[in-house]
């Protein structure tokens, strides 16, 4: 994801468009092509993990998907100017990101103990954040090398972290949830004892192999699940999966990942003196600072807490940028010498609320619709409910990727205010809808009361 917004200001990074005065450019149309093909494939990776997830078990499915990444980030490193090639290569690579974003999660929640298990999704979406960092970094590095350098090397360097994955999981446990849920009890007793530190024998261990033994017998009693039990009315499946997709939803068009594709692109309109690689460098540090918050207040404040808060201060951030940026930034194209105080000014609110909703995004809406997917849903439905939540972050996702900068192009700024528009949505969905699941056990969400959390649904108390 952010290895791309770099690559598309690159001089070297042109794939065979000539204008009338014969000087190369990249198209908005060609940009929507590049960088929303990758969002295409993580649509149907996040689809096709619910499979591979129960077959090949948590474990070898990331290994799987890892090796699919691996070789989509080569096929685009060893391309030479084919715009073909490029885009089947991130569409590869799609596959390989939408459906880790979904069975990583599934796997961090049914392993960590449920004392950490927010925290332990939190630090999920801080790697992540720290990995779009160092992207920044790279092409921060690489942008001034007059050749295809500039670009292959952040790009090939991808492979580095999926070679890390890949062997990395050789030496993690199988999910002991999938292990209990497919007939392995002593395997599934042996990992769990591993995990908690303490012997096979221990009674820690034998209370929580009981408890998850009887609540997957009890899922499993209506025989194999479909995707239609997803929107089931039984336990408010219904009502899970669809708070699920839209946090998702609302996650994505909040701005934040408008700033991870086309930041630099954006902000060389902003007239602040630096390098838009500067600027979208100092964003990424901004948001792995924002997100190690999180692993505090999602255990404080809670999940629910966190996202209307979240919602409301993005919003203020959301709307002061449009306008600002719509009446005082300079026209497209302005030349440094030509701005004007105000010009450089609003140049500087801009960036300044920017970098404050990047920040409060990663507190707070970056992690938490993740957590709340990882731990909303029974074993027995949790691979196809997180894929339909990751699904419908990735189709977004492509919607954004592929007309933003087509609406870039004919309002500006001004695009700020639809991403303003869905943080009041979505402050609104979060008070109505968003139970609270801070300190519940997994099996404890087949519980039908686990959807009546939140003050809305909770009836009052009397005097």
């Amino acid at each position: 994801m952010g290895v791309i917004s770099g690559c598309l200001i690159m001089p070297d990074f042109i794939f065979g468009q000539v204008d009338s005065t014969g000087q190369s450019y990249l198209s908005s149309s060609r940009q929507s092509i590049i960088v929303s093909l990758l969002s295409a494939g993580t649509f149907c990776g996040a689809l096709a993990q619910a499979f591979t997830a129960d077959r090949l078990g948590r474990r070898g499915s990331i290994l799987f998907w890892s090796a699919v990444f691996t070789i989509g980030v080569a096929i685009q490193t060893g391309t030479t100017y084919s715009l073909v090639q490029l885009v089947i290569g991130r569409y590869i690579a799609g596959l390989g990101v939408g459906s880790l974003s979904a069975i990583v999660p599934l796997y961090n929640g049914e392993t960590a103990p449920k004392a950490i298990r927010g925290t332990i999704l939190v630090i999920y979406q801080v790697q992540i954040i720290s990995g779009i960092f160092l992207s920044y970094l790279f092409e921060l590095g690489s942008h001034t090398l007059n050749n295809s350098g500039s670009w292959r090397i952040p790009v090939g360097l991808q492979m580095v972290w999926g070679l890390i994955l890949l062997s990395g999981m050789f030496f993690l446990p199988e999910s002991p949830r999938h292990l209990l849920g497919t007939g392995r009890g002593e395997e599934a007793r042996r990992v769990i004892a591993e995990l908690n530190n303490v012997p096979e024998d221990y009674a820690l261990v034998i209370e929580i192999v009981e408890e998850l033994d009887l609540a997957i017998k009890a899922e499993n009693e209506g025989g194999k699940a479909t995707w239609l039990e997803c929107f089931s009315p039984r336990n408010a499946m219904w009502r899970r999966t669809i708070n699920g997709m839209m946090l998702q939803f609302i996650q994505q068009l909040n701005g934040q990942n408008f700033y991870y594709y086309y930041g630099d692109t954006f902000f060389e309109n902003a007239g602040a003196g630096l390098s838009p690689y500067v600027i979208q460098t100092i964003l990424g540090a901004v948001s792995v600072v924002g997100t190690l918050p999180a692993l505090y207040f999602i255990e404080t404040w809670g999940r629910r807490k966190s996202l209307l808060l979240g919602a409301f201060a993005q919003a203020v951030c959301a709307f002061i940028v449009a306008l600002v940026g719509h009446f005082c930034l300079a026209a497209t194209g302005t030349p440094v010498s030509a701005l004007t105080s105000r010009n450089k000014a609003a140049g500087g609110v801009v960036i300044t609320f920017a970098v404050l909703q990047v920040f409060i995004f990663g507190t707070t809406w970056g992690p938490i619709p993740w957590v709340y997917l990882g731990e909303s849903f029974p074993l027995r439905v949790r691979p196809k409910s997180i894929a339909l939540g990751s699904a419908s972050n990735w189709f977004w996702n492509f919607m954004l990727s592929f007309f933003s900068p087509r609406i870039v192009a004919k309002i500006g700024p001004l695009i700020m205010l639809v991403f303003f528009g869905m943080l009041v949505v979505g402050l609104f969905y979060v008070y109505l809808f968003i139970p609270e699941t801070k300190g519940i056990t997994l099996e404890e969400v087949r519980d039908d009361s686990y959807c009546l959390r939140h003050p809305v649904s909770r009836p009052r108390a009397t005097i």
